[in-house]
């Protein structure tokens, strides 16, 4: 049977097991997926200590899936599915299955994998990716502006980075001294993270991309005079929103998928997955993510799937 690192309860680290599993069914609209790489999120920690998405609702099944963005090769698909065959190679967000040897994905949020593009760097993309995308439009910048990104140096924030480098704005990253070279690299300037951080931002910050929220999201928004452009990943709508800024819009679109990926195909975006850990040691990549170690961004290979 399949494997799959799950968590069994809502907790901490000890909820989570590695076990085996049914082979997924594709229903209506779906396909099932090999999974030759997964992306690791702090969310996805989060919903493991019990964290509701907006939206959800009814209780939470167990065991339930670690995983919220995949990429792996198409073994089946469900009634309606056009466009989708198998040994296609796809990317998106599971449905069912995420650190797992197979998974279900909706057509309605996958997307082709180029040949560019890498399984490793796909699985960073439906998350990760994709929300620096989101955030970094929704401010709606002009070239030359400056935006500052909050946890520049996890997933989403060199993704963000990036991204608003290729819009033509100057961009402030707050990370911890220990990521000042890798921000440095993508471009930006550097803010180390920390009590008296907002102290030491240059002047004149027209944006905030804000990725952590708590005591960080108020002290950036004291950086704007116009509060309209401060968007957060990190905070609840009712926190931000409180401070005059929003949450970030998600388009979970197939299009905006393949924005994204075209983006690491062409070498505008390097998901700066700086280590990969097999499935039997996604625990160990949960951990570090969930530590705020992270480098850039953290995958899962699970074995048996690996090119």
């Amino acid at each position: 049977m399949p494997k799959a690192y799950v968590f069994t309860r809502n907790g901490g680290p000890e909820a989570e097991a590695l076990i085996e599993v049914e082979r997924p069914v594709p229903g209506a609209g779906q396909v099932l997926v090999a999974v030759r790489a997964a992306g690791v999120n702090p969310v996805d920690w989060k919903l493991r200590n019990g964290f509701r998405r907006p939206g959800d609702s009814g209780e939470r099944a167990f065991p339930a899936y670690l995983g919220s963005e995949v990429a792996g090769v198409v073994e089946a698909v469900g009634d309606g599915v056009g466009g989708f065959a198998p040994g296609d190679e796809v990317f998106g967000q599971p449905v069912v299955g995420g650190y797992s040897e197979y998974a279900l994905l909706t057509v309605g949020f996958s997307a082709p994998k180029p040949a560019a593009v890498s399984f490793t760097d796909a699985a960073t993309l439906p998350v990760a990716g994709a929300t620096a995308y989101d955030g970094i439009h929704q401010l709606g910048l002009p070239a030359g502006a400056t935006v500052l990104v909050t946890g520049a140096g996890g997933g989403v924030g060199v993704a963000a980075v990036q991204i608003a480098r290729t819009l033509g704005l100057r961009v402030v990253g707050v990370a911890s001294e220990a990521k000042k070279d890798l921000i440095e690299s993508l471009g930006a300037v550097h803010v180390p993270s920390g009590e008296g951080w907002a102290a030491r931002v240059p002047e004149g910050v027209d944006g905030v991309y804000d990725l952590v929220g708590g005591t960080v999201l108020t002290e950036a928004a004291t950086l704007l005079a116009d509060r309209t452009k401060l968007v957060t990943a990190g905070a609840s709508p009712d926190e931000v929103q409180a401070l005059g800024g929003a949450r970030v819009a998600r388009v979970r679109t197939p299009e905006r998928l393949a924005e994204v990926a075209d983006l690491v195909a062409t070498g505008a975006l390097d998901p700066q997955v700086t280590r990969t850990y097999p499935l039997d040691r996604a625990g160990e990549a949960l951990r570090a993510v969930e530590e705020g170690h992270a480098r850039g961004k953290i995958v899962i290979v699970p074995t048996e799937n690996a090119a």
